[in-house]
Order: C-alpha cells, then structure tokens, then sequence
C-alpha cells in the first residue's frame, strides 16, 4: 500500500514563507514524476508545479519567481519552497505522485494541506 503525506501548511502573514513537504511510502519501486496542486473554495485545483525524477521542473504563471519545487529520490519526498506569499495563494495543497510498485504504475494524491495567506 502507497501513501502521500503532505506537510508543512498553515497560517502565515502575506510576503512570508512556508515549506511544503511530500512524503510517499509503502511497496514503492520508483517514482516517476511528482507535483503540487492547489485547490481554493469555489474555484477548480491547478498544477502548481511539477518536477520530474530528472530535477526538470515546470510552474504555474503564478508560482514563477515565487515558488520553488524540489525532491530528494532517496526519501520519496518532494518539497515546495513557497516565498512571497500572498492572500490569493490561500489553497489546500496537495502533492501527487506517479509511483510504480510490483503491481503497477499508478498516480497517488494525498490529502491535502491547507495554506492561508492573510493580508
């Protein structure tokens, strides 16, 4: 069985920072891409950023020059360095993962981390 624990979410004042972490576990062979997404009440969730095994990374308009997306492929984490921060950023955040175990290749999402900004 495959988790995704998100981390490092919560209140923080507009020009801040916070740092989102990713943790995956369970019968994992490899993981293949990984991103971040967020969701904000009333509105569809977004790709935020994504990085695959490679390091190479892709953001949102709204996330560049702001947010930084990494991994570690020895922990089966993933990170996001969240810098000026801004009320409209206020989301929960979710990170994704496409994670090949014995069985299968399957995308996995966990439960979300909520980030709100306050002006």
């Amino acid at each position: 069985q495959v988790q995704l624990v998100e981390s490092g979410g919560g209140l923080v004042q507009a020009g801040g920072s916070l740092r989102l972490s990713c943790a995956a576990s369970g019968n994992i062979l490899s993981i293949s891409g990984m991103g971040w997404y967020r969701q904000a009440p009333g509105k569809p969730r977004e790709l935020v950023a994504s990085i695959t095994r490679n390091g190479v990374t892709v953001y949102a308009d709204s996330a560049k020059g702001r947010f930084i997306v990494s991994r570690d492929n020895a922990k089966n984490t993933a990170y996001l360095q969240m810098n000026t921060l801004k009320p409209e950023d206020t989301a929960v955040y979710y990170c994704n993962a496409e994670i090949v175990t014995v069985i299968h290749l399957q995308t996995y999402w966990g439960q979300g981390t909520q980030v709100t900004v306050s002006s």
